[in-house]
């Protein structure tokens, strides 16, 4: 912290430390503002230049394209290796070995179990419920059934606390899944892996056995990997400021869920897929609702193509896009709604506006596809995007109280009424 900023007001000048990351970003510590200043405060709507903490977990440029998460390329990570590999290196900060990733996978099989109280519960939402809501609900429940403190301090115990979130949250969510089919619930069967698990307890019909497809598993796999931590996004700020609280980690990751909900946050990949159907709709005409998407006084809007964050492009979606083909080709679907995304997707990036705009294809876009190519309802997509980020909310939750972080308190700039005198009922 060699270098300072300096801030000037009303004649008088502050001083602040300026911090550099280890990938030279750099920012100035304001934490002293208010009480050096006598109350100036910085206004940041969205915090979209305020950093609310300091971490080892992702790093992310937008402007080249980069995300790695400890250091890995994302783009490795996604290739070479494994869903559970890669929660373990984002919520322990190394690789683990042979030995390490065995028990950690032996002892998430070991959580996979929920208590039959929980289907009392899920009994009294309506079928027409969205999943979202169950599992926010289902996932904040978990802390009746497990309402003993997590000492942040004990290996033992956090790493006890993790298990049981990654074990049971896919059971939640499949579970949320049933309820909306009108389907029965099934249960873990922990012969099979964690990602070919979440696939069996989503499809497996009672009366017949269950088979797999392993160019499905593999195109899951790699979507769930590139969502598993995304820096701190809207839900995953969330998870750190209800954390913040000392709130359990059940608490914050259902807190977690609820931010995600939104369309602007996971529901975009739901978006894109209700964008190719009113384009059926209106006849398919692709050039037309491009034309539509270049004309700014036209409310139509191309969802599932640029970033806020992303600049340049997306690397997840390059890396999903191979993904999406091949579960498209190995499926054989006839879907008007898939032709229709393949055929926006050869227009897009060959159309100079988008071109110039650096409007690419994202990872929302072709995750749409998959989930849809794969049958799953337009209101899971969102639950499926839950189960990939879970293992990032867990990290950064981990990581915020291993750092004893103050409770988040945001401050604002009031713009209301000043002081009036109260009149009685008969003066008004």
């Amino acid at each position: 912290m060699s270098e300072i900023g300096v801030f000037e007001f009303k004649g008088k000048r502050y001083e602040f430390p300026v911090e550099i990351g280890t990938e030279n970003e750099i920012a100035i510590e304001i934490k002293r503002l208010r009480g050096d200043t006598g109350g100036i405060i910085t206004l940041d709507p969205g915090f979209k230049n305020t950093g609310s903490c300091k971490s080892e977990i992702t790093f992310l440029n937008g402007e080249k394209g980069i995300l790695r998460h400890r250091g890995y390329a994302i783009e490795d990570l996604a290739k070479k290796a494994s869903f559970l590999e890669v929660a373990y290196l984002i919520i322990f900060g190394e690789l683990p070995t042979q030995e390490q990733f065995a028990k950690f996978e032996a002892d998430i099989k070991k959580n996979t179990l929920v208590n039959e109280e929980i289907k009392d519960i899920l009994d009294g939402f309506p079928r027409a419920a969205h999943p979202m809501g169950v599992l926010s609900s289902l996932t904040s429940a978990l802390t009746a059934f497990n309402p003993e403190y997590t000492d942040v301090h004990s290996e033992e115990e956090m790493y006890d606390a993790i298990t049981k979130i990654l074990g049971k949250f896919p059971v939640l969510a499949a579970w949320a899944h049933s309820k909306n089919e009108g389907a029965p619930l099934n249960y873990a069967d922990n012969s099979l892996d964690y990602i070919e698990n979440i696939l069996m307890m989503m499809y497996k019909v009672p009366t017949t056995a269950y088979k797999g497809n392993p160019i499905v598993k593999k195109a899951m796999e790699q979507l769930l990997i590139l969502h598993q931590d995304h820096e701190q996004n809207c839900s995953t700020s969330t998870v750190r400021l209800v954390g913040s609280s000392h709130a359990s980690l059940f608490a914050s990751i259902s807190a977690g869920v609820s931010a995600l909900w939104g369309p602007l946050h996971g529901g975009a990949n739901q978006a894109v897929i209700e964008m190719l159907e009113e384009i059926i709709k209106g006849g398919g005409d692709v050039e037309k609702y491009i034309a539509k998407a270049k004309d700014k006084n036209d409310p139509f809007r191309l969802m599932g193509f640029g970033h806020r964050v992303y600049k340049n492009f997306d690397p997840r979606a390059l890396l999903i896009k191979e993904s999406a083909d091949a579960v498209l080709a190995d499926l054989g679907i006839a879907d008007p709604t898939l032709e229709v995304a393949k055929h926006l997707e050869e227009v897009a990036l060959n159309d100079p506006y988008f071109k110039e705009r650096k409007l690419f294809p994202n990872v929302d876009f072709y995750s749409g596809i998959i989930y849809r190519a794969l049958g799953i309802p337009v209101e899971m997509f969102t639950v499926m995007f839950a189960i990939g980020r879970l293992p990032g909310w867990i990290a950064q939750w981990k990581e915020m109280r291993m750092n004893n972080e103050p409770i988040g308190r945001p401050r604002q700039l009031y713009i209301g009424k000043t002081k009036r005198d109260y009149k009685t009922m008969s003066e008004r």
